[in-house]
């Protein structure tokens, strides 16, 4: 016997167009300009649009004067959509990659500082041990790297764990220490090393806000009820350096990535006392049944190398 709940529940047919449609459309505000971006007439867009809200017996839109508006339902079901598309794109990549002799993709991302000290050994390994697979590394902050595992964009992720787990297989992966660089003229430069009231005192220059370390300076502040000095936000850690190379502020980074992009006699690194500058990089990825081989061959090399104990 079919339940009331099955039996309201709306026969879906509709095609992949479609839902790019919906997507561009609420990319863009407009019914125009995303029937523009798939190179439909406005007037197919538009039914298209009008079929798709019939099937779902709900409005994804509300029409205004000048364009077009996500209702909560749209809002709701537009992760869905996003979700389609990067699962068809995923079966376009893994088919394009066994027509070519590979024998899979695996898909990892990881925030910079991970990409740059951890990762090109750790590929490599994977490279020997699992020959014929091909790995997708994406470089992302570590917001970005949980928000892709829970769409399923990746198999694999890498994050700065004191932004907490999500409920994803997670295991610890390695450390890294943070330091405090600054230019040789500075005030904290003949210091052997800082506290973290030191670093709140510096003028500094930091990563956009979305990144781990920006995330625990502010974080450190508020819990110090004070307020960041943050003089400018950058890109990388080669820009932090260049400007603090010029005695604008300090910067906060890696210890390893320091020894790169900070080696000259212009500046000072400075570590950073107390348990506050070790951070725990945690390994995370897709439940099993949802890897491929490939991607659980790669995710073994991984884990059978992880160094959670001490920093690199």
């Amino acid at each position: 016997m079919t339940s009331s709940a099955s039996s309201r529940s709306p026969r879906l047919h509709f095609d992949l167009t479609t839902i790019q449609l919906f997507i561009a459309v609420a990319d863009q505000g407009s019914i125009t300009r995303g029937a523009e971006r798939l190179h439909l007439a406005a007037a197919a867009a538009s039914r298209r649009i009008l079929e798709l809200e019939s099937q779902l017996g709900i409005s994804l839109f509300e029409r205004l004067p000048h364009g077009m508006a996500l209702t909560e339902a749209g809002r709701a079901l537009l992760a869905h959509a996003r979700g389609i598309t990067h699962t068809v794109q995923r079966m376009q990549d893994d088919a394009s990659s066994f027509v070519g002799g590979d024998l899979g993709v695996v898909r990892v991302a990881a925030p910079k500082s991970a990409v740059i000290q951890f990762l090109p050994f750790d590929i490599q390994r994977c490279a020997t041990a699992c020959p014929g697979v091909r790995i997708d590394l994406q470089e992302m902050n570590s917001q970005e790297v949980q928000q892709s595992l829970r769409r399923g964009t990746v198999d694999i992720g890498i994050y700065e764990g004191s932004l907490g787990v999500i409920d994803m297989p997670t295991e610890p992966y390695r450390t890294d220490r943070l330091v405090l660089v600054v230019a040789r003229g500075h005030a904290l430069a003949r210091r052997r090393q800082v506290t973290t009231d030191d670093v709140l005192d510096c003028d500094l220059i930091v990563l956009g806000e979305s990144s781990a370390i920006s995330i625990g300076l502010e974080r450190l502040a508020e819990e110090a009820g004070r307020v960041l000095r943050m003089r400018m936000r950058v890109g990388g850690f080669d820009s932090i350096a260049a400007l603090v190379a010029q005695n604008l502020g300090g910067g906060v980074m890696p210890e390893a990535i320091a020894a790169e992009v900070a080696a000259g006699s212009r500046f000072v690194r400075l570590p950073i006392a107390g348990p506050r500058a070790q951070r725990q990089f945690v390994l995370c990825h897709r439940p099993h049944g949802a890897l491929s081989s490939a991607a659980q061959g790669v995710l073994a090399v991984l884990a059978q190398n992880a160094k959670p104990e001490s920093p690199k």
